[in-house]
């Protein structure tokens, strides 16, 4: 090539460029300056307002007039959303192009009526062909974020209402920004990342790909087997594989069960009084309503549980939440007794029975009688509560209902999750992280009681058998128990009421009673929470 051609194509290559792009951003600072204009088309958006044509091409770029907004920094800002499209790969340029322009109509900064470029001007002003952007037109013109007219240009389209696309996080908070006493959450900085990610490599590694297809609804039965396994072993269940169902959490586990027993004309199911505020909402969103039952001294009080007339009941027998009561074995065998003779069931929820920290856990109601008990659990306290994985024993009567249900809400628990936590039960993964969590929530147990009993002299603790909260009952001259929350409050320290699990308020009385969880505290902000729980309380 001779120099002068070089010099020819480096000035063209300069027209259709960068000299182009810092007369167009001059154009939109400067107010949208154009040259003369060899004649004025009106435009069929402003209502016969007329916009000048540019002269010359350097002037067509949008802070022209005929450029993309003529005038104002916003349309620079558009404008150079276009301007990488140019180096893009030349088999994406045209999605590159028309998604660039898409979003920059629906986030405002191309308005409606605004005029856009000829395909001849800005195809030359970003150095692609023309066919590219006449293509772009017209699909952006079919999908109605653009309008164009024979002879009267393209135009931004009124139909689009922009939107700053935003993304809130809607998960629970805690309240206390000093102190955090609620119940519910275990200590996630335990989550074993290194054996997880293990795992998870070995399964990648291993997995056939048959396997990433739709799964069993009920689970994959690599899982499902060694969750029957597991449940047998720890909580004395009667797993048979074939009835367990994989589930996202208990919260799934309950709604599958409330369609169940929908389905065979149940509307009412029995629950704890006090107990999980959340079972009322689960089972209503099924169509069944929940009943509170009271509680005694050894669990559900049979009585009012006959005389209640539902059929299924929702209990939490080896720790009941949230008065930290384990049934009793009379009472488990009068539970099982009054389900058998009203052709009815029970439905355990056996949210934390591995927690038990005086002896070894109570073995599961479901192991006598699986027949009339569903057992639901969870990696909520073990794992994760963002992990959304459970499992549900279904008795033989119920299981088809489960199943069809689980089906049609979301076709099955996902693949690689289900296959990583199987490897992670095989390998006796999940064995270690319980003992884990079990030596670090003793110790957090003993140093909140400790703490408790230091700072607020007199306080009666219970429910410390089990769990991962304590039930803290403190003398009267803390109370009222209104005016003591409030002080908390003020002082940043968040802890749940008693009377916040009860289905009816209870009648005032002189004694606090605090639903206090430690899990996801270390001893030492435990020991300063209750401190400065107790200096706020004393008033």
């Amino acid at each position: 090539m001779t120099s002068s051609q070089t010099n020819r194509k480096r000035g063209r290559e300069s027209g259709a460029g960068t000299g182009s792009v810092s007369e167009d951003r001059a154009g939109a600072v400067s107010g949208g300056r154009t040259a003369s204009a060899a004649q004025d088309r009106t435009s069929p958006a402003a209502g016969g307002q007329k916009a000048s044509a540019p002269q010359d091409r350097s002037d067509s770029a949008p802070g022209g007039g005929g450029g993309l907004v003529p005038g104002g920094r916003d349309g620079s800002a558009a404008w150079e959303l276009l301007l990488p499209l140019g180096s893009a790969p030349a088999r994406t340029r045209g999605r590159s192009l028309q998604a660039a322009l898409r979003e920059a109509v629906r986030s405002g900064r191309l308005p409606s009526g605004t005029r856009l470029p000829s395909s001849r001007d800005l195809a030359g002003d970003l150095g692609v062909s023309r066919g590219l952007v006449t293509e772009a037109y017209e699909q952006l013109t079919a999908e109605g974020y653009l309008r164009s007219g024979r002879g009267a240009g393209t135009w931004v389209g009124g139909a689009v209402r922009s939107a700053q696309p935003r993304a809130r996080d809607l998960a629970p908070r805690p309240p206390g920004d000093r102190a955090d006493f609620v119940p519910g959450t275990p200590d996630l900085s335990l989550f074993p990342r290194a054996a997880w990610a293990a795992a998870q490599r070995g399964v990648l590694a291993e997995l056939p790909h048959h396997e990433l297809g739709y799964p069993d609804p009920r689970g994959l039965p690599r899982l499902r087997t060694a969750l029957a396994e597991l449940l047998a072993r720890r909580r004395g269940v009667v797993a048979d594989p074939e009835r367990i169902v994989v589930v996202s959490g208990v919260a799934q586990a309950s709604t599958l069960l409330g369609f169940a027993l929908h389905a065979r004309g149940l509307r009412e199911v029995g629950v704890e009084d006090p107990g999980s505020p959340q079972h009322d909402d689960l089972y209503a969103a099924a169509g069944v309503t929940a009943v509170p039952v009271p509680l005694d001294e050894d669990g559900l009080a049979v009585d009012p549980l006959r005389a209640s007339g539902v059929r299924a009941v929702v209990t939490t027998p080896a720790h009941q939440y949230p008065t930290g009561i384990a049934y009793s074995a009379r009472r488990r065998a009068e539970l099982l007794d009054w389900a058998r003779s009203v052709d009815g069931f029970v439905l355990e929820d056996d949210y934390d029975g591995d927690f038990r920290y005086d002896r070894a856990p109570v073995g599961a109601l479901q192991g006598l009688d699986p027949d009339r008990v569903a057992y639901a659990g969870s990696v909520s306290k073990s794992l994760a509560p963002g992990l959304r994985l459970g499992w549900l024993l279904v008795p033989e009567s119920l299981a088809d209902e489960v199943i069809e249900r689980k089906r049609t809400m979301d076709l099955g628990h996902p693949t690689l999750d289900q296959a990583l936590f199987a490897r992670f039960v095989e390998r006796g993964d999940y064995d270690r992280q319980l003992r884990r969590c079990q030596r670090a929530y003793r110790e957090r147990r003993d140093a909140l009681v400790a703490a408790l009993e230091e700072c607020f002299p007199g306080a009666r603790v219970s429910g410390i058998a089990a769990g991962l909260h304590v039930i803290a009952t403190l003398p009267e001259r803390y109370g009222p128990e209104e005016r003591f929350l409030e002080r908390v409050a003020a002082a940043g320290v968040a802890v749940r009421p008693l009377s916040d699990c009860a289905h009816a308020r209870a009648e005032a009385s002189a004694e606090i009673r605090l639903v206090v969880g430690y899990a996801h505290l270390s001893p030492a902000r435990i020991r300063a929470g209750v401190r400065l729980m107790a200096e706020a309380g004393s008033g």
